[in-house]
């Protein structure tokens, strides 16, 4: 193949690992600050896209625009699930915490196919066909608008923890939580908190995931596995990490797709996997344990 099919097919799984980035972001900000790991990830990203799907079929209005409602939407049920279920096991044995997510992920699963059933549904927006040309490289422009706009959630998100005090406050729980109860801090709001940030993360990582595919309840599992295979990468609670993480996925799958069979791209993506945690167990951008 001439290279500038590898080049094209290079930029294209760029593009949509940024949004599998941010998608990692959510499950690597929660982890990183409330120390429980979310099984109920990638069905939470299916609740995302099928709220987008129904807002589009309802009002009409660009899955981009439905970023915003629909990543407050998922923080809201985010915050109300860790305030009445997840934090009363914040403390309880991590089995107790990986039954209680996987019984809320099964339960999201069967709702959703309840509702929707299980055929793929897709959304077709004035744009679904266009592509942008930069000499030979020619990129979907669904993917570039995707990518752009999860780039800009993410340095909102950087920016909010970095320089906001409520983001200072949640850092502050995350690394010392004895220090933050004793400062004051109310840390099971800060932890309620910080899981609706990560769940707007995958609401926002939905909306534009639903520009470039389609989503079917089933497809749920297959994106917390690819959460968990991305912050593993990059670091699991390393921010930076999960974006990485997600750009070096998208490669690895769009580039073992055209290499080999579109089939096996995921093949690919756990191998890099294993050799990360083969070389660096802590991921690409993770800390040492002490």
């Amino acid at each position: 193949m001439p290279i500038e099919v590898y080049l094209n097919v290079a930029a294209s799984g760029l593009l949509t690992g940024l949004v599998y980035g941010l998608m990692a972001l959510g499950l690597s900000v929660i982890f990183g600050v409330v120390r429980v790991v979310n099984f109920a990830h990638g069905e939470m990203m299916t609740l995302a896209m099928f709220l987008t799907l129904v807002l589009f079929n309802a009002l009409g209005l660009d899955p981009l625009v439905l970023l915003v409602p629909v990543a407050a939407a998922m923080f809201a049920f985010g915050y109300l699930l860790q305030i009445g279920l997840i934090n009363p096991f914040i403390n309880r044995p991590e089995h107790s915490q990986f039954m209680l997510l996987v019984a809320v992920a099964l339960v999201l699963v069967n709702v959703q196919l309840i509702v929707f059933g299980p055929d793929a549904q897709g959304i077709r927006t004035r744009y679904s066909f266009d592509s942008f040309q930069l000499g030979t490289l020619i990129v979907d422009a669904s993917k570039v608008y995707a990518a752009g706009a999860a780039l800009l959630v993410a340095a909102a998100l950087f920016a909010f923890f970095r320089f906001t005090l409520l983001g200072k406050a949640i850092r502050a729980c995350a690394d010392n939580y004895d220090g933050a109860r004793v400062v004051g801090l109310n840390v099971k709001r800060l932890y309620a908190l910080t899981f609706g940030i990560g769940s707007a993360c995958v609401g926002a990582a939905g909306a534009m995931l639903m520009v470039v595919s389609d989503v079917t309840p089933a497809i749920g599992p297959a994106y917390t596995l690819l959460a968990f295979v991305i912050v593993i990468t990059g670091g699991l609670g390393s921010m930076p990490g999960a974006l990485l993480g997600g750009l070096l996925i998208g490669l690895t799958e769009a580039l073992g797709g055209v290499l080999f069979t579109p089939s096996a791209k995921s093949m690919f993506a756990f191998a890099l996997l294993v050799l990360v945690l083969l070389f660096r167990p802590q991921g690409i951008l993770g800390r040492k344990a002490a």
